[in-house]
């Protein structure tokens, strides 16, 4: 069976050990074309540990242990996911940054995550943003809603608490869930309701 095949940008906002707890969930099934964005890295290091800058493909790869783990840099306009002939299943922008979700809302694709997050717009594909601030201020709401009417789904990484979570791990596990639910990818991160 063939892999489905999917971009995940990273941005400056806090929320990367999501980003990481997801990408490391979906390469279980699935090709990842990874984009960080400059201000990501800073934050990566301060919340995680990883100090990956400056990252090269091999130093991911190796982090990941996957194959189908690929990276391109930020400054890299080349890159070919920035093509519409690029085929792929999807994008995800995991933490979204608000500055990011207010570039992607008004079509500025001054950076590589902007410009890939445009051409997922501009051909109709799967677009998700896992916005990560709060309070939202009603710009960031007017931001979302435009995107929302576009097709984009808004997934702000909210808790839930009826699956009884008994650890941070436990609270991450149900929004790396809901987001994999989004893509249609199967898992057990898990208990569903009424299950």
């Amino acid at each position: 069976m063939e892999r489905k095949k999917y971009i995940v940008a990273i941005t400056g906002a806090s929320g990367s050990l999501l980003a990481i707890r997801f990408i490391e969930e979906l390469l279980k099934t699935a090709e990842v074309h990874l984009i960080i964005s400059f201000s990501a890295f800073r934050v990566i290091k301060d919340e995680t540990g990883n100090d990956w800058e400056p990252a090269t493909h091999s130093k991911l790869k190796e982090y990941f242990k996957s194959e189908y783990l690929h990276y391109s840099e930020e400054g890299d306009m080349y890159a070919p996911l920035l093509s519409g002939t690029f085929l792929n299943d999807g994008m995800v922008v995991i933490p979204c940054s608000m500055k990011t979700l207010s570039g992607i809302s008004n079509g500025y694709g001054e950076s590589i995550v902007l410009r890939a997050a445009d051409v997922t717009l501009k051909e109709r594909r799967r677009l998700i943003i896992v916005p990560r601030e709060m309070p939202f201020s009603a710009i960031h709401l007017e931001n979302m809603l435009k995107l929302s009417h576009l097709g984009v789904t808004i997934a702000p990484p909210v808790m839930a608490f009826y699956t009884k979570p008994k650890s941070v791990d436990d609270m991450i596990n149900f929004i790396i869930g809901k987001l994999l639910d989004n893509l249609s990818v199967p898992h057990n991160l898990f208990k569903r309701w009424g299950n």
